[in-house]
């Protein structure tokens, strides 16, 4: 390879290219270094590396095999769903990663790399289990119908870069589609599901969350509108309720519930809420409590404990748990 430094970048700018635009050798060479420029300023490529990335693209044997016609004006994919996220690595990629496997064993004992360790594992499994003769190793939880994920890095990066956008969104129960500006701030994953919170310039309203899912159509970036900063702890913010919606004007209270047939102790190797405490008293080893909104997120953690809970207090969180098991009573006594 002529030229790896960030290849990996440029491959996807150019797959970008080739399944959405219509370049000229020309064009792609100017659009490519300015993407190269975002995040390696000063640096760029020149016409004879984007020729050997092109028979890259194009090599069947040591390259992705993609549809691109030669001896052609405008350099396009002859089929519009082929994406080199669907070949096998190369084999610099499969070094990069196997090197990066060898880095974080020298970090194994430190507990921030191990959810990077974790998503190489994954990945790895993913791609051996093109091999045909590759057994499974890995049966993770994961949501194969999220579409969701597709809108993670742009979002990231609209964070970092503190970039405006228009967002274009139909929740579940609405007949015509909302737009409105909003200004992302961080990025939180509750439940299998990504949700980007952020300041709502057209309603004016702080901590507006919108699901990265097939609720969100589309959102475009927003040229000449100042971006507004953030003076939410997220930290506390999130601390302090159990998923991702917050009612308005919700109120931070005390929660106490007791577990029956031992649930207690998967409670405390699993909490719904990081920050519960125990009890002292002998008599309550099968209580805890912690500080938190009430939400619907809350109630429906507690009701996956069907019988091996009860809410203590506060009452009006008892009176929701007895409205549901009322109204589940209905669905099974007729």
């Amino acid at each position: 390879m002529a030229n790896s430094t960030h290849a990996h970048l440029r491959y996807n700018i150019l797959d970008y290219c080739f399944r959405n635009k219509a370049f000229s050798f020309e064009e792609l060479l100017r659009y490519v270094n300015e993407g190269i420029t975002i995040y390696y300023p000063g640096e760029g490529i020149s016409v004879r590396t984007l020729r050997d990335d092109l028979k890259v693209f194009r090599d069947k044997v040591n390259g992705f095999g993609a549809p691109l016609p030669e001896k052609v004006r405008v350099l396009k994919y002859s089929d519009p769903n082929f994406s080199i996220a669907q070949r096998p690595l190369l084999e610099y990629e499969q070094y990069l990663i196997d090197a990066a496997q060898q880095l974080l064993e020298r970090f194994e004992n430190d507990p921030k790399y191990d959810r990077l360790a974790e998503a190489l594992i994954k990945f790895q499994d993913e791609e051996e289990q093109q091999d045909q003769d590759a057994t499974q190793v890995l049966f993770y939880d994961h949501n194969e119908e999220y579409k969701g994920i597709k809108y993670l890095k742009p979002l990231y990066l609209a964070i970092k870069k503190k970039q405006v956008i228009q967002v274009v969104y139909k929740g579940f129960q609405d007949e015509e589609t909302t737009s409105f500006e909003f200004h992302p701030q961080i990025l939180k994953q509750y439940n299998r599901r990504w949700f980007v919170f952020g300041f709502n310039g057209t309603k004016e309203t702080k901590e507006w969350s919108i699901p990265l899912d097939e609720r969100l159509i589309s959102f475009d970036f927003v040229d000449g509108v100042n971006y507004i900063e953030s003076d939410t702890d997220w930290d506390i913010f999130f601390r302090t309720m159990v998923g991702v919606v917050r009612p308005k004007d919700a109120k931070v209270e005390r929660v106490v519930v007791k577990f029956y047939n031992g649930r207690e102790s998967y409670f405390k190797t699993k909490p719904f809420q990081p920050d519960y405490e125990e009890f002292f008293e002998e008599e309550k080893q099968d209580q805890v409590w912690f500080e938190t909104i009430i939400n619907k997120e809350l109630v429906q953690q507690l009701l996956s404990y069907g019988q091996d809970v009860e809410v203590l207090e506060p009452e009006g969180l008892k009176e929701q748990l007895s409205e549901q098991s009322k109204t589940m009573q209905q669905y099974y006594c007729k």
